[in-house]
């Protein structure tokens, strides 16, 4: 028996060890199964701090690019086969537009986008002004009064452009416009008309050197202004 003890205390041993190189092996796996079943299992946004620093943060969405607007830029000429003045005029965007013959007479108002204008009357809506802006020029169509023609309008620096001039009178409301065209052979074409409620009146021409100075319209004393000071009221 005392022979046999170390062989059987050895044996006893080896198959301790083995047991436990068995188990150790057996673990492994395990935790590593657990590991990923919980990172599986986490919720978005409760990784890691590895994993939350290293995602990548959502690009900005592109913004859409506002189209540019004219800042300032007068129009001015002759409406074709008619023999009238047309005038318009952009102040960041905003245009306004006049047509006289001397008889018949028209405002517009609108917006300048991307060179192209689109103008509707101020009276009558189904009074339009279309034109597009290039080559130093304004070039399109002018319709009043169920007529149409068609004009080129060159750019134009004061004193020639929009004026227009406002008052009461016998509690009526006086509105008289003006255009004023440089001639290339020397001095202005002009043209212009009131009206008194419903009453056309001739009026006056305004004086070149100082076109804002006061005239007067069926015996009433009016201020003529440029387009700057009430491109604003027309809108």
């Amino acid at each position: 028996m005392s022979r046999l003890g170390p062989v059987i205390t050895l044996a006893a041993g080896a198959v301790l060890a083995l047991g436990l190189g068995v188990a150790s092996i057996t673990a492994t796996p395990a935790a590593q199964n657990t590991a990923a079943n919980t990172a599986a299992e986490s919720p978005p946004g409760e990784g890691t701090p590895a994993e939350e620093e290293t995602t990548a943060a959502p690009s900005p969405s592109p913004t859409q690019t506002e189209a540019k607007k004219i800042a300032k830029a007068d129009y001015g000429g002759r409406v074709k086969g008619n023999g009238g003045l047309i005038a318009i005029s952009i102040r960041n965007g905003k245009v306004v537009g006049y047509f006289c013959d001397g008889k018949t007479e028209a405002w517009f108002k609108g917006n300048e986008s991307e060179g192209d204008l689109d103008l509707t009357g101020v009276a009558d809506p189904k009074s339009k002004v279309t034109a597009e802006l290039g080559g130093g020029q304004a070039k399109g169509w002018v319709a009043v009064g169920g007529k149409k023609w068609s004009f080129v309008a060159p750019t134009i620096v004061k004193p020639s452009g929009l004026y227009r001039a406002t008052a009461l009178v016998r509690g009526a409301k006086l509105r008289a416009g003006w255009i004023l065209v440089k001639n290339p052979a020397g001095g202005y074409y002009q043209v212009g008309t009131a009206f008194v409620g419903e009453d056309q009146y001739d009026i006056p021409e305004l004086s070149a050197d100082q076109p804002t100075a006061p005239v007067t319209v069926d015996e009433t004393t009016v201020y003529p202004k440029d387009v700057d000071g009430f491109i604003e009221e027309m809108q």
